[in-house]
């Protein structure tokens, strides 16, 4: 059992049989390290599944990267709103590490309620899952001082900061690289 059929079954608890057609649906993609997933302002056509590797997800303003979210091992990563609604993606998403992943395409993703008739059901709980996650980063941010916003990540990501620049973590947890570097320099020591 593939990893993502490990998560599809533990997550929404999916018959064995609908696993097994969900999964023909994803295909095996690999991207070497600075290759583009996405980039802003392009269509969405596709949604997959980190098997393993990195990916960072940022935008542009006014000529500076503000990372959104390193996305790894048992994520799943695109543009929702891209994919869902036909937009053109807000985000640039690109591999930090290689990443292997598991892909679907625009086209098999929108038919997947007529192969699985629970389909719609598990889509919304995916969607409330990456609301959720959404919300508990803005309660962070907002109730958080920079430092516990680091000391979480240190608990829940450790690998990340000894994987990731440290710029692109400062970034995503909404600091400056030297308040980040000031805060890690007081933790090591």
């Amino acid at each position: 059992m593939t990893e993502l059929e490990q998560y599809i079954q533990s997550y929404f608890g999916v018959e064995k049989k609908d696993i097994e057609k969900i999964n023909t649906l994803f295909k095996p993609a690999h991207l070497k390290k600075g290759e583009f997933f996405l980039k802003a302002g392009k269509p969405v056509d596709k949604l997959s599944f980190i098997q393993n590797g990195l990916l960072r997800i940022y935008a542009n303003k006014n000529e500076k990267e503000i990372t959104q979210w390193i996305s790894s091992k048992g994520y799943f990563v695109t543009d929702l709103s891209g994919l869902t609604s036909g937009t053109a993606s807000r985000w640039t998403i690109q591999a930090i590490t290689d990443v292997d992943l598991y892909t679907i395409d625009k086209k098999d993703y929108i038919h997947l309620g007529e192969i699985i008739p629970q389909w719609h059901h598990l889509e919304k709980l995916f969607i409330a899952k990456c609301f959720t996650i959404l919300e508990d980063r803005i309660f962070s941010h907002l109730s958080m001082t920079a430092e516990e916003r680091y000391h979480q990540l240190f608990e829940t990501n450790r690998e990340l900061l000894n994987q990731v620049p440290l710029n692109y973590l400062a970034s995503m947890l909404g600091m400056t690289p030297e308040t980040f570097s000031r805060i890690r320099a007081k933790k090591i020591s």
